[in-house]
């Protein structure tokens, strides 16, 4: 018997051999594959890196309840706040959307000042331009410099429009520190014509890929220049809706959107760089702002108002957006411009759309809105990252 033990003892050795290394080999496996799915799959091209020693991508963390934040922020009672934006307002019972705080890895945000932001906006004009989710970080921004402001009856429209979503241009003055806060809705940034004389039947309006707006001479003097742009470039907002893309003379019926895209955006950089005085001006393009619809688009019977809290399954994380990648190229060409990328910590966020709390008067059966965002919620954050790329960028009136 002992003999026999003395036999398999050596084959039982390696049998434990190998399966302590199969466990080691599984183990390994596990954590690098945990790791990948962990990394920022919506930022794997990094999104403008800075080697600068100090600095902080702002991009990639996630998202920490804090009781605390409804108290720190304003509330729905601002009175710059489209009527659409109001969630517990327009029916909104759950509201954990407003408790999430977005935590960078590595480092913090700076905590957003109003009255600092202001101070250094001193005499200053700030713009906003590009579709409606702008007008979100438009108001956003609003309401949070408005806290900053003791008396807040000096804070005007100036031409005394109500904050509507059918208004092309809006302005905001804080007189106090004589701050203006401008919104100019420009969907596709350039401008949609008429289309030209013998065009087909089927275009009923041209985009022009080949010029800016004509609002883009309001803009040559701003102090602060925020782009925005990407939800109203698909298929059907464009040639479904008979709206075909125009250069020089005649409507191309064959360019993809994507590729009128990426004309649309050699245009405003040729802009820029001939009617922006970048020593002046400090230019902002924020990336894509992702939808959350689920079972369907807008049009067909997609909803969100199933999701009550922020992803947490990185498989269920969608891949990088194609419109991300079009503005990235052109930001990188661009060089003097700063990129505002919120699309990772946006596209965790299913939780934070109107969903079925839309607007006063919005018909029972009008789709669900899943792009848009309840205020205060996340678009805060993303001006919490401008306020502090302004703070790192030494933005400051008395400079």
């Amino acid at each position: 018997m002992s003999s026999m033990q003395q036999i398999q003892n050596p084959h039982s050795h390696n049998k434990e051999t190998y399966f302590i290394l199969l466990i080691f080999v599984l183990i390994l496996i596990s954590v690098l594959s945990y790791t990948s799915l962990t990394r920022n799959p919506l930022t794997t091209t990094r999104f403008l890196p800075r080697d600068e020693p100090g600095s902080c991508d702002h991009s990639f963390g996630n998202w920490v309840w804090d009781e605390s934040l409804p108290e720190k922020r304003y509330s729905e009672n601002c009175p710059f706040l489209d009527p659409g934006f109001r969630c517990r307002r327009n029916g909104r019972s759950d509201l954990g959307y407003q408790n999430w705080r977005w935590q960078p890895y590595g480092c913090n945000l700076v905590s957003f000042d109003a009255k600092d932001f202001l101070r250094r906006g001193k005499n200053r004009r700030i713009v906003f331009a590009g579709d409606s989710i702008g007008r979100n970080q438009w108001e956003s921004l609003i309401c949070m410099l408005a806290q900053g402001v003791s008396n807040q009856s000096t804070i005007q429209e100036e031409n005394g429009n109500p904050i509507s979503k059918h208004k092309g241009f809006l302005s905001i003055k804080f007189q106090q520190h004589n701050v203006t806060v401008q919104y100019y809705r420009v969907p596709y940034l350039v401008p949609i014509e008429r289309p030209p004389k013998n065009s087909p039947a089927e275009v009923y309006g041209a985009i022009r890929v080949d010029k800016l707006h004509w609002f883009s001479t309001k803009w040559t003097d701003a102090d602060v220049l925020v782009f925005s742009a990407g939800h109203w470039w698909n298929h059907h907002k464009t040639i479904r809706s008979g709206h075909y893309f125009q250069e020089g003379e005649k409507v191309n019926l064959t360019m993809d959107v994507m590729e009128a895209f990426k004309k649309s955006l050699v245009t405003l950089k040729k802009w820029a760089f001939k009617s922006l005085d970048l020593q002046k001006t400090v230019l902002f393009f924020r990336s894509y702002s992702p939808t959350h619809f689920r079972d369907g688009e807008w049009n067909n019977g997609g909803h969100c108002h199933q999701c009550l809290q922020p992803e947490t399954d990185m498989l269920k994380v969608r891949s990088e957006p194609v419109n991300n990648k079009i503005i990235l190229e052109a930001v990188q060409e661009m060089k003097r411009v700063e990129f505002i990328n919120i699309t990772y910590l946006t596209e965790l966020r299913k939780d934070g759309h109107p969903s079925l709390h839309r607007g006063p008067g919005t018909p029972v059966n009008a789709p669900q809105d899943c792009s848009h965002w309840c205020l205060p919620g996340v678009p805060d954050t993303w001006n919490e990252i401008l306020y502090s790329e302004l703070v790192r960028l030494g933005f400051d009136s008395r400079t």
